[in-house]
C-alpha cells in the first residue's frame, strides 16, 4: 500500500551538478558498488549501536547483513541492508538534494578538471558518492524504512533534474538501492554489472574487510548423474567477503591496495591515503589503531560542523563514528579506527570525556601522528609538501590549544620567507640562517606573500639582510600571539612594537637623537592633529623608501585580528595604532619645513590626513572614510595640474 507520489525538483545548482556527473565519462565506474556497500555498512553499524543504547527499540539484530541481488532479464542490481533505515526528512536531506556547502565550488572544479581521475577525486572530496550510481544506471530507486517506524519511503530518480518520493506502508526495515542498469551494449559500459564474476571481483577488491557479511545468491551447477542426463542447477546463498578487520592484522599481511580501499570506505573518499599509521597499545590500556593521513583535504575541513574522522570500536564492535574525544580538533583530517579492549559497548560521549583510558589513547595517537608528519618532513619531502599544502593551516590551530605538543607542532610547520623564493622553510632552518647577533625570529602577517613583500614594514629588514617569515593563513594572526618563542628565540612581528636594527651602532644612535630633536615639534603636532586615529607619532627605523607606516602597540590587537573577532560575533575595543615616519623621505622633510614656516596653514592638516591614509593603503587597508580621502587626494592632484 502506498500514499500519493510527490514529484519534486532538485535545486538549480544540484540539477547542473547531477547533469555533470551523469554525462561525464569516468575511468572507474566500478566504484559505485563500493559507495553503496559502504553506506549499507554504516547503516548496520548505526542500528547495532542504537539497539544497545535504546532497549525499547523493537528490532532484530541477530542477522545484520548486506545483500546484493541481480536480475539479468530486467538488468537490475540491488544492494540491500537491514540496518537503521531513514525517515522521509532524512531521505530528502541526504539523498534528495545535493545543495550542501560547496556545491557551487564543486560544479566549477568539475568543469575545470583536466582528466577523469581528477573528476573522480572531486566527487569523493565533496561527499556525494551515492550519485556515482548514475554513472551506470538509467534510474535509481531507494526504498527505506527507519527502525522503529511503521511506514517506509520510496525515492526514485532518473537523474533528469527531478525525483519522486512516496510513503510505502509495507516496506521492510533498512534500505534497498535498486539500479536499472544502462544497456549492456553502451560504448561507455565496460562491464556487465549483473555478471556474478564482476560482483565478486568488486566486493573482493573494495569491500572484503567490511565487518558485516555481504551475501549474494549464486547458481551452482552439478554434472549429470548419468551419461546423457542433464546437469542440475541449485541456488545457493554465499558470503562474498572475508570480514577480517584490517587493523587487527599485522601490517606485513595487508597490501597497500587493501589499506587504500579500507581508507576510502571509512573516509567516504576517493583519493589515495598519503600515509598509513598502524599502532597497538599494550599494558593498562589495550587498543589497536589504524589511521590514515589523506592526500586531499575534504571541502568542509574549515566549516563549523566538520567532523572528526576517527571511529571507535570496542572488541571489533562499532561503537561511535566521528569520535571527537579520540583526536584533537586540529587533527580532524585524520581518518581511521581505534579498537579498544577494555571499554563498555554502551558508552556515551559524556562518559568518554571523563574516561582516563580515552585520554591516554588520544595523547598517544596525537604524538604518533606528529612523529609521522615529522618523518614525512625529513624522509619524503614531496609527500610532506603535499600534506602541508592540504592541511598546514588546520594543523597550526594546535599551536593555540595544545601546549603539550606545541614544540613538535612548530618543528613540523613550514612558512614562506623573504629568503626562500617560492619554497617554504622551517623554524630550525630559519634559526640556522640568522644573522650574527640576531636574537629574534622576525615575521609578518598578511593576506598574501605578494602583498607582504611590498609592505613598508619590511623595508629596513630587507635592506639590512634580515630574513622575515611571511605568514598568510588567517590562523597565523591568532597563534602568533600564543607562541612567545621557539628554541629560546622570541617571535617578533615587524609591524608590532619597537624594532631597532641598529641598537649596537653608536653613530646611528647619535643620529637618531639628533633627528628626534629636529622633528619633535612636527611629531607633537601630528599626534594632536591625528588624535582620533593614532595613539602616537614617532620616527621609524623600519622605513627606507616609504614615507610612513602604521604599527600595532606591543600588547595591542592587529586590525586583521580585530576583524576576525568581530566577524565571529565578539566585541573588540577600538584600538589606536602608532604612526611611524621616515625622517629621510622627501614628503616628511617637506612637511617638517612647511610646519616650521606656516604651521597654521589648513592645508597642512589635510596633508597629515593624506599621509595617514597612504600608510593605511600601503598595508592593504582602507581609510575610515574612503570618499573623504579620495576627495582630498583629487583636490590636491588638481592643484598640481
Amino acid at each position: 500500500m502506498t500514499a500519493g507520489v510527490e514529484q519534486l525538483e532538485f535545486q538549480a545548482e544540484a540539477r547542473q551538478l547531477l547533469d555533470l556527473l551523469i554525462h561525464s565519462v569516468y575511468s572507474n565506474k566500478d566504484s559505485f558498488l563500493r559507495e553503496l556497500v559502504s553506506n549499507a555498512s554504516d547503516a548496520l553499524d548505526k542500528l547495532r549501536l542504537e539497539a544497545l543504547r535504546n532497549k525499547d527499540l523493537d528490532v532484530d539484530t541477530s542477522d545484520l547483513h548486506i545483500e546484493i541481488e541481480v536480475e539479468k532479464s530486467s538488468r537490475t542490481l540491488t544492494v540491500r541492508d537491514n540496518g537503521i533505515g531513514m525517515t522521509r526528512d532524512e531521505v530528502v536531506d541526504l539523498i534528495g538534494t545535493l545543495a550542501r556547502s560547496g556545491t557551487a565550488e564543486l560544479r566549477q572544479k568539475l568543469r575545470e578538471a583536466k582528466n577523469d581521475a581528477a573528476s573522480e577525486e572531486l566527487i569523493g572530496q565533496f561527499g556525494i558518492g551515492f550519485y556515482s550510481t548514475f554513472m551506470v544506471a538509467d534510474e535509481v530507486e531507494l526504498l527505506t524504512r527507519k527502525a522503529g517506524e511503521s511506514a517506509g519511503i520510496r525515492w526514485t530518480s532518473s537523474g533528469d533534474g527531478t525525483y519522486s518520493i512516496e510513503t510505502v506502508e509495507d516496506a521492510p526495515q533498512g534500505t534497498a538501492v535498486t539500479l536499472r542498469l544502462k544497456p549492456e551494449d553502451r560504448e561507455d559500459q565496460l562491464y556487465d554489472y549483473t555478471a556474478e564474476w564482476k560482483i565478486r571481483e568488486l566486493v573482493k577488491k573494495y569491500s572484503d574487510f567490511i565487518a558485516w557479511p555481504i551475501r549474494m545468491q549464486v547458481e551452482q551447477f552439478a554434472p549429470a548423474a548419468e551419461e546423457g542426463g542433464q546437469e542440475t542447477v541449485t541456488i545457493e546463498t554465499q558470503t562474498l567477503n572475508s570480514m577480517k578487520a584490517l587493523w587487527a592484522k599485522p601490517k606485513d599481511e595487508v597490501s597497500e591496495e587493501e589499506y587504500a580501499e579500507f581508507y576510502k570506505h571509512i573516509a567516504h573518499a576517493w583519493d589515495e591515503p598519503l600515509e598509513i599509521i598502524s599502532m597497538r597499545g599494550e599494558g593498562t590500556f589495550e587498543y589497536q589503531a589504524l589511521l590514515f593521513i589523506p592526500s586531499q583535504a575534504p571541502f568542509d575541513l574549515f566549516t563549523r560542523d566538520a567532523k572528526i574522522g576517527v571511529q571507535l570500536y570496542v572488541k571489533r564492535v562499532f561503537v561511535m563514528g566521528d569520535c571527537d574525544e579520540l583526536m584533537p580538533r586540529y587533527l580532524r583530517f585524520v581518518k581511521g579506527v581505534v579498537d579498544a579492549e577494555n571499554m563498555s559497548l554502551n558508552v556515551s560521549r559524556e562518559i568518554l570525556q571523563q574516561d582516563r583510558q580515552v585520554t591516554a589513547i588520544r595523547r598517544r595517537l596525537t604524538k604518533k601522528i606528529l612523529t609521522t608528519i615529522s618523518d614525512l618532513q625529513s624522509t619524503r619531502p614531496e609527500d610532506y609538501r603535499t600534506f602541508w599544502a592540504q592541511f598546514g593551516a588546520v594543523l597550526k590551530e594546535g599551536l593555540m590549544s595544545d601546549t603539550d605538543n606545541r614544540d613538535a607542532l612548530l618543528r613540523v610547520s613550514s612558512f614562506a620567507s623573504t629568503d626562500t623564493d617560492e619554497e617554504l622553510t622551517t623554524l630550525p632552518e630559519y634559526i640556522e640562517r640568522m644573522k650574527e647577533g640576531q636574537e629574534q625570529i622576525f615575521y609578518a602577517t598578511g593576506q598574501s606573500r605578494e602583498q607582504l613583500l611590498k609592505s613598508p614594514h619590511l623595508e629596513a629588514f630587507k635592506a639590512k639582510g634580515y630574513e622575515v617569515l611571511l605568514l598568510t593563513d588567517p590562523v597565523d594572526e591568532i597563534w602568533v600571539s600564543s607562541v612567545p618563542e621557539f628554541d629560546g628565540k622570541p617571535l617578533q612581528s615587524v609591524a608590532r612594537g619597537e624594532v631597532d636594527l641598529d641598537s649596537d651602532d653608536e653613530k646611528s644612535e647619535a643620529e637618531r637623537e639628533e633627528q628626534e630633536k629636529d622633528f619633535a615639534e612636527l611629531l607633537s603636532w601630528l599626534k594632536e592633529t591625528l588624535s582620533e586615529q593614532v595613539a602616537e607619532v614617532r620616527l621609524s627605523t623600519r622605513l627606507t623608501e616609504s614615507p610612513a607606516c602604521l604599527i600595532t602597540p606591543t600588547f595591542g590587537i592587529t586590525p586583521a585580528l580585530a576583524r576576525m573577532y568581530r566577524a565571529s560575533g565578539q566585541s573588540v575595543p577600538a584600538g589606536k595604532r602608532i604612526l611611524e615616519l621616515n625622517p629621510k623621505h622627501v614628503l616628511v622633510t617637506g612637511l617638517q619645513h612647511a610646519h616650521k614656516d606656516r604651521r597654521d596653514d589648513p592645508a597642512l592638516a589635510e596633508t597629515a590626513e593624506l599621509l595617514y591614509g597612504t600608510a593605511l593603503l600601503a598595508e592593504g587597508d582602507v581609510p575610515e572614510d574612503p570618499a573623504k580621502f579620495a576627495g582630498m587626494l583629487a583636490e590636491r592632484l588638481a592643484r598640481t595640474v
